[in-house]
């Protein structure tokens, strides 16, 4: 029988979610915030992003997605420049459009492939290059890796709901059934509070 772990003792996010900083897909009043961190090298976040992606069809209206960095560099080489390469697609307005770029493409993320995506995604090329080479966006990558590390993370992915660490699997039924909870814990202080 699996260990369910004591909500008390769980790793809490130390970053708050900000709608200023945060890249979020889904609604932003959502009563639930899914947090990952995250690796666009590692083979388990990418499993994780065909999770998100199918969890994220169903109930996107009823949950608020949030992406941060943790990149793996002691074991993916090429994550950290993937990260830095997503933010200068947000910087362009396009985040999530790179986020599914990176993840689909797992096995190329070396610079030629990186400025590829950024190509067929319509980005202004020289301006993804300059701060790709000048590594513009690295303090905010590591923002996120230090936001983590406060946080408990220690691999990925990681999962944070509410706030709070997800300790469980994260297949679709698990974050499903864990989203779920937190609806019903949202309803019932609801009713306590009328």
């Amino acid at each position: 029988m699996p260990r369910t772990s004591n909500p008390i003792d769980a790793p809490t996010l130390t970053l708050p979610v900000s709608d200023l900083r945060d890249h979020i897909r889904g609604d932003s009043s959502a009563a639930v915030t899914l947090v990952e961190y995250g690796d666009f090298e590692c083979p388990q976040c990418g499993q994780a992003y065909l999770v998100l992606g199918e969890l994220m069809g169903q109930i996107e209206d009823q949950v608020r997605l949030v992406f941060r960095h943790f990149p793996l560099v002691q074991i993916h080489r090429h994550a950290e420049l993937a990260a830095e390469s997503a933010e200068a697609a947000a910087a362009q307005g396009q985040f999530w459009e790179m986020h599914g770029a990176l993840f689909e493409n797992q096995d190329a993320l070396d610079v030629s492939s990186l400025v590829a995506y950024a190509r067929a995604l319509g980005l202004n090329l020289p301006q993804f290059e300059l701060e790709l080479a000048e590594h513009l966006h690295a303090a905010r990558v590591r923002e996120d890796f230090m936001s983590g590390v406060r946080s408990g993370v220690n691999g990925t992915p990681t999962f944070f709901i509410n706030g709070k660490r997800h300790k469980g699997p994260w297949d679709l039924q698990s974050l499903t059934n864990a989203i779920e909870q937190q609806f019903q814990g949202e309803a019932t202080t609801h009713s306590r509070r009328l």
